[in-house]
């Protein structure tokens, strides 16, 4: 089977990141759309992996969470029968961890919006930092448990509840606009967390970004995920090109380099070299040794008989 070039491979990553959808790769480059979901499924666990061994022992003060919502295949009013209620039909949420220092995004995780997902991703945040940290979350309940479970006591906690007005009333100049902000409430949970710290603004920011930079999050548009696994392998390309690759406006340099796991910004030839030639190499290994007893066999017909 043909391979793209790494020229070509270069374009497509470089397109994903930045936000273009498959098909303006395909009409931009002429690689075909096949070719480019595999190059996404390939590179997005090759990331994904790297993350889970290099990301650890980071060292934090302050982390912030929040969740972003999307949906795969259809909304989830739109969702067929035979098809509600499994995950990767409808609401989609991305959990994500961001240090407030360094802008690192230290853990994600693509799945529900539940206690069993929130827990989840507390427990591999907390596996991932090495000190006492200042954590603040949203006002989803089930961040509470978790956050015992995973933590215990060794963290300081808290919760900024915002409180959200609704219209007075809804026309089309009001529709797609984001409800008003009428209050915001801070409460501590555990610990004793700063209150000048109690913030959600990076996290936030960084919802901004995935919808800016993923062509799946950007609303109102047919580029939304139709299979939640390429949905996930385009999420972890994300983080992967933002804590290495991408260079942060104000810091001036990359997140991984502010949080000391790198020291260099990566190139997006980088990034493909996480794809482990092994597979290229096996089937190469593979033909020559099959070419190599072909031609023994065909040295030992061709050898004169003595006698």
């Amino acid at each position: 089977m043909n391979s793209l070039s790494i020229s070509k491979r270069t374009q497509v990553v470089a397109a994903l990141v930045e936000g273009v959808s498959i098909n303006s790769i395909t009409r931009m480059t002429g690689v075909t759309k096949r070719a480019i979901l595999k190059l996404l499924q390939d590179l997005g666990c090759a990331c994904a992996e790297y993350h889970n061994r290099h990301v650890l022992n980071v060292k934090s003060s302050r982390v912030e969470v929040d969740e972003i919502w999307q949906f795969c295949y259809a909304k989830e009013k739109n969702v067929p029968a035979d098809k509600k209620g499994k995950f990767g039909y409808g609401d989609v949420w991305t959990t994500t961890g961001i240090d407030a220092d360094t802008k690192l995004i230290i853990s994600y995780l693509v799945a529900r919006r539940d206690a069993r997902s929130a827990q989840k991703f507390m427990d591999d945040l907390a596996s991932r930092i090495s000190n006492r940290i200042q954590l603040t979350t949203d006002g989803h309940r089930v961040y509470a448990n978790a956050v015992e479970n995973s933590f215990g006591c060794a963290v300081d906690y808290a919760m900024l509840v915002k409180i959200y007005g609704a219209p007075l009333q809804e026309d089309a100049s009001t529709r797609y606009s984001p409800a008003t902000c009428i209050d915001c409430r801070t409460v501590v949970i555990s610990g004793d967390p700063d209150p000048d710290k109690i913030c959600t603004s990076y996290i936030e920011r960084q919802n901004l970004t995935m919808r800016m930079s993923m062509r799946r999050f950007t609303r109102l548009t047919n580029g939304f995920s139709k299979k939640v696994e390429n949905h996930g392998h385009a999420v972890a390309l994300h983080f992967m090109h933002y804590n290495f690759c991408r260079i942060h406006k104000f810091l001036r340099v990359t997140p991984a380099m502010e949080a000391g796991l790198s020291s260099h910004v990566w190139t997006i030839g980088e990034l493909l070299a996480l794809l482990a030639p092994k597979k290229v190499d096996q089937k190469a290994a593979k033909r020559t040794a099959e070419n190599a007893m072909v031609l023994r066999a065909l040295n030992r017909v061709k050898q004169p008989v003595e006698i």
